[in-house]
Parts: C-alpha cells; sequence; structure tokens
C-alpha cells in the first residue's frame, strides 16, 4: 500500500489552509497515494493555546462544509482520505473529530479523541467533550484503519483495542511542539519520547503506524507563553518499529510511502503477542490505580 502523509504550517485563513492542503493531496496522489493523512485540526491554527469562546466559531457539524469539501477531493483522486476537524455537534457539544473519506467521497467513519490535554498551551478541555465512540477501527477499501488523534497516542491501550478489533494500521493525526523556555536538551528528549511510544505500539501489536504531525511556530494570542514551535517529525514505521520514513522538523512536506502490508501479517507470525497474552490476570488494568 502506498501511503501519503502531509506536514504543513498552518495560517488563520481557514479557505487559504484547505486549498493549499489540497494541491498538496493531489500531489500525494499523483505520486501513487491511495490513503492520504493529515494532521490535527489542519484547517486552521492550533486555537488551543488559549481559553476563547470566539474560537466556536470554527467548529462545523459533520455532515458539513470541509466534509463536502474533503469528500469531493477524495472523489476526485480516488484515495481514502484521513482528515481532523472541530466538529460542532450542538450548541456547547464540541468534539476534536477525525473523518475518513471512501475513494468514491462518502463518510467512511470517524473517530472522536477520546484522550483530551489540559495543559498550559493545550487547553483543550476547555473545547472538546472526550468521544464517546470508542476505539473502533474504521472500515476501507484499502483496510480496517485504527484511527486516533494526537493525545491518544502516548496511550498503549487505545492502540491495542483497534489491534483486537481488527485495525490493519494504526493512524495518529497529531499537533504537537516545543515551548521555547525549555532547554534543546529537553526538547529532543519530548520529541524522542514521542516517537519511541508510538514506535512501542507499532512492535507491541504487529502493525505499521502512521504519525502526521504539523510544523512551523504558532504565536500565542495572550502572550502568556512564548507559543508552540511544532517540531514537525512526522513518520511511517513499520510492524516491528523500523522507520519506513521520518520528515523533518520544520519543513513541510509532501511524502508517499509504501508499506508491505503482508510483512505485517509475516511479523505477527512470528511474534505472537496476541496469542500469549494473559488475559485472565490483565482484569486490573480497568482501574484508576492499584493501591497497595
Amino acid at each position: 500500500m502506498k501511503v501519503g502523509i502531509i506536514q504543513k504550517s498552518c495560517s488563520d485563513d481557514v479557505n487559504g489552509n484547505r486549498l493549499s492542503l489540497a494541491e498538496s493531496i493531489r500531489e500525494a496522489a499523483a505520486r501513487g497515494a491511495e490513503l492520504v493523512v493529515l494532521q490535527e485540526l489542519h484547517n486552521s491554527l492550533y486555537f488551543c493555546q488559549v481559553e476563547n469562546t470566539d474560537y466556536f466559531d470554527l467548529a462545523e457539524p459533520i455532515p458539513g462544509p470541509s466534509t463536502d469539501f474533503y469528500g469531493r477531493l477524495a472523489r476526485e483522486l480516488g484515495i481514502v482520505l484521513v482528515t481532523s476537524l472541530f466538529e460542532r455537534r450542538a450548541a456547547g457539544l464540541y468534539h476534536n473529530t477525525a473523518v475518513v473519506f471512501e475513494k468514491d467521497g462518502t463518510i467512511a467513519g470517524k473517530y472522536r479523541k477520546m484522550h483530551i490535554p489540559d495543559d498550559p498551551a493545550y487547553y483543550e478541555k476547555f473545547y472538546f467533550t472526550p468521544g464517546d465512540l470508542g476505539f473502533q477501527p474504521i472500515a476501507t477499501s484499502v483496510g480496517r484503519l485504527g484511527v486516533q488523534v494526537c493525545w491518544d497516542q502516548w496511550y498503549p491501550e487505545g492502540a491495542r483495542l483497534m489491534a483486537l478489533r481488527g485495525a490493519e494500521l494504526l493512524i495518529y493525526p497529531t499537533a504537537i511542539g516545543y515551548e521555547s523556555s525549555d532547554t534543546k536538551e529537553e526538547q529532543e528528549r519530548q520529541r524522542e519520547a514521542w516517537t519511541t511510544v508510538q514506535r512501542g505500539h507499532a512492535v507491541a501489536n504487529g502493525l505499521p503506524v502512521i504519525a502526521v504531525n504539523r510544523t512551523g511556530f504558532e504565536p500565542d494570542p495572550s502572550g502568556q507563553t512564548n507559543g508552540i514551535r511544532f517540531w514537525g517529525s512526522s513518520f511511517v514505521v513499520g510492524p516491528q518499529g523500523e522507520f519506513l520514513y521520518r520528515a523533518s522538523i520544520d519543513k513541510e512536506e509532501v511524502a508517499v510511502v509504501e508499506i508491505d502490508m503482508q510483512r505485517c501479517e509475516n511479523v505477527r507470525r512470528w511474534w505472537p503477542f496476541l496469542r500469549d497474552r494473559r488475559i485472565d490476570e490483565f482484569a486490573p488494568l480497568s482501574q484508576r490505580y492499584l493501591d497497595s
């Protein structure tokens, strides 16, 4: 399978961002991509640096204008397309939602971000209700896609549940970066930790992982922090965590990466982790913490 990943910087011009993405999606399709994955909240700046009710105006219903736009693009190019949208479900009820389009432009399925951070410059709990669709793979013509979003990528449980429900790929649209007050050494530790934990999901489940991050600097509108420099580094790894592609830290990129799906089947035969799991001993994992 040929997978297209698109690493972009964003502006405050929503229509301009969509048109720029459309150009990059067309480039990936022209290079043979059957599946194209976009970064988290790609239509706009990462507005969660501040708590501001005006930003709820960026949200859209699903279906809505953006799903019409990206659905037409998927149909025109004959690709499966993974997008990341700010969903207005109802008045006062919003989600961070990944929407997957089939090659005919229809919505194959959606995933609502389950883990919602609340940290300086990442005030997502102000905007997003935790997802209620569970960890369910989305069936498409290129396979069953285990799509999650950003903060979800730190949790092995979500990846494992996707694998147990038949996911053939794990996919993470992402928006993560550095706070400039951190030392260079600390910044690099954070970036490598982010990469390593997802490579671990690939190994533990015998599945490829696709993580697509944004790049570029976005200032904090409140001036309380020095803004976020998104660290790019989008990547694709195979079922043993081996890099198939790793993007730069600070450049926009369109990459098309080939994944050998038969090899994924073979790796699971060599390392049958799902067979050997001691599920009779795992019930305590459903607890918040195990007091002594």
